[in-house]
């Protein structure tokens, strides 16, 4: 019995919830952080996570857990690109705990929203990752991502 207990208590892939909120801030500040584009605000963090949670037609909250904790998340963004005819993905906030790093918990995270998106007929799944840090790119390209030609830009409202 004891057995079954701890393959049941395996890391896997399943949709944040409610619940997952303080957890889901938690890492998200973690990225921000070391990020030199945002400024972690708790409060500003957690009421976009809520948004994203309450309101499963925008998007959706991956996380990668066990029964005890959560090791890492990714949030998708839904929107309608033009240029693919259809509706695609913005993945965001691809972040796995420091102390969980190097497992293949991001690799998971990233097979399970390629494969969500195959499933539901997404059209693309556009990143963005930080300039700086060369392991992000690594990473990505490892999971099939490619540099575009477009590049970002932005107008912050205030």
């Amino acid at each position: 019995m004891a057995n079954q207990n701890i393959q049941n208590d395996a890391p896997r892939v399943e949709p944040a919830t409610i619940e997952d909120l303080p957890a889901l801030t938690e890492l998200v500040m973690n990225l921000f952080t070391g990020s030199g584009d945002f400024t972690p605000d708790q409060t500003v963090q957690e009421r976009g996570l809520q948004l994203i949670l309450e309101q499963p037609n925008r998007g959706r909250i991956f996380v990668v857990r066990n029964d005890d904790q959560i090791f890492g998340m990714v949030n998708l963004l839904f929107t309608i690109s033009t240029a693919r005819g259809g509706f695609v993905i913005l993945m965001e906030d691809v972040v796995i705990h420091p102390d969980h790093r190097g497992q293949g918990y991001g690799t998971m995270l990233v097979d399970y929203v390629a494969k969500f998106a195959k499933n539901k007929q997404f059209k693309r799944i556009t990143l963005l990752t930080d300039r700086i840090s060369a392991e992000s790119q690594e990473f990505f390209k490892k999971q099939g991502f490619d540099y575009s030609s477009m590049i970002p830009m932005r107008r912050i409202i205030d």
